[in-house]
């Protein structure tokens, strides 16, 4: 068990702590967490690259604690009525969509590399970013204006599409090959 690895169990961890924040009204305690989740995000990354700390185990439970983070945060967000219901549910769609396709590659003995594509952290980036500001206009009572929320939401929901369309094509072309 390398450093990076328990920084990302204690994320994990953090998520319904997090969560019963948001459910609670507990702005200000759900934004802290959600940026000590991010920064132990940045850490943990930091630490196994410039340390020689890379492990098999980490390169599947990082992006497992950074899905069950955005995941939770959106549909959280939906049910306490921040974030409209379809923007959680493109979401989650997404990922299921991957999850299910890393699986099926499984089952039919033709495992899919598992690794990010560019299109794929931009939406990430996008997605922590909106929900870092949806949590902290709520933490500290600041206004958004409705067309620069419209067109943050319409941003982060064309990039989850985009995103799932390439993680699908290159499936497709994977699993005909």
């Amino acid at each position: 068990m390398t450093i990076p690895n328990l920084i990302t169990i204690a994320r994990l961890i953090i998520v319904p702590f997090l969560i019963v924040m948001i459910m609670q009204g507990r702005w200000e305690t759900a934004f802290v967490l959600f940026v000590l989740a991010g920064v132990s995000d940045a850490a943990d990354g930091f630490i196994a690259r410039h340390f020689n700390m890379r492990s098999e185990f980490g390169a599947y439970i990082d992006p497992i604690a950074d899905k069950a983070l955005l995941v939770s945060i959106y549909v959280t967000l939906a049910i306490v009525g921040t974030i409209p219901g379809w923007l959680a549910i493109a979401i989650v769609s997404r990922d299921a969509m991957i999850v299910g396709a890393v699986l099926l590659s499984w089952v039919m003995a033709r495992p899919v590399e598992i690794k990010p594509i560019w299109i794929s952290k931009l939406n990430t980036g996008a997605q922590i970013a909106f929900a870092a500001i949806a949590l902290g206009a709520n933490a500290f009572g600041i206004g958004i204006d409705e067309t620069l929320r419209l067109a943050m939401m319409g941003g982060v929901a064309a990039l989850t599409v985009a995103s799932a369309g390439a993680y699908l094509g290159g499936w497709l072309r994977h699993m005909s090959g």
